[in-house]
């Protein structure tokens, strides 16, 4: 089982950039509550295990079983916006896979580091495994990140984030007969992801707000 790609136009994520930089940026209802996330089912946060330096709030729990082995092969911007927006898309997937694996949709992980689009479709991803009884295990790697900042108003900073991921060691495993269902190489097995990653000011957590996953990606494989 592959997650669901998603194709979107560079176009469209600057269009969903500038609404964010344009609703913030003036009075009125402040729109930044939104993109911060805050009081949207994360509950009450344990300590990460993501590896994160902040401690300045509390995250989610992202942890996996041991048979599932997320590798981020990324290498850290010198700037410290990019590293953080870096991080934390890693943290987005990690707590789709959580959802994933304990099974549950309304996972408070994937609500904390994603807001809008990037959080329907990661409850969409988690439910679809859930209703179809599945869940992962094996080796599911990420790697060639490259990052670029993006405009930013007075209240949030946007991180435009892309990488590629190889799915051909990760293999999608029935929870309830734990039998699992190996699949060989092929071009189905890469993808490339592309998030729009948001930051409100003074809060050192950035969300995904929009991400779009390119399936069969030619560029990811070699």
């Amino acid at each position: 089982m592959a997650r669901r790609a998603l194709k979107t136009t560079a176009a469209a994520l600057t269009a969903t950039a500038a609404l964010l930089l344009t609703a913030c940026g003036g009075g009125g209802n402040d729109a930044s509550d939104d993109i911060e996330g805050a009081g949207k089912g994360a509950g009450t946060p344990s300590a990460s295990a993501s590896g994160s330096t902040s401690t300045d709030v509390e995250r989610p729990d992202v942890s996996v079983p041991k048979d599932l082995d997320l590798v981020f092969d990324f290498e850290k911007p010198s700037d410290q916006d990019s590293a953080a927006a870096l991080e934390d898309a890693a943290n987005y997937i990690r707590a789709l896979n959580h959802g994933i694996t304990k099974q549950d949709p309304n996972d408070p992980a994937f609500q904390f580091y994603s807001s809008g689009q990037a959080s329907q479709y990661a409850h969409s991803q988690i439910k679809e495994y859930v209703d179809g009884g599945w869940t992962l295990t094996g080796r599911d790697r990420y790697y060639d990140a490259e990052v670029s900042p993006g405009d930013e108003s007075e209240k949030v900073k946007t991180v435009n984030v892309t990488f590629c991921e190889d799915q051909s060691k990760v293999f999608g495993k029935e929870v309830k007969s734990e039998k699992v269902h190996r699949t060989k190489e092929s071009l189905a097995s890469y993808q490339k992801f592309t998030l729009l990653m948001t930051s409100v000011k003074d809060n050192p957590v950035w969300r995904a707000q929009q991400v779009t996953v390119e399936g069969k990606a030619e560029a990811c494989r070699g």
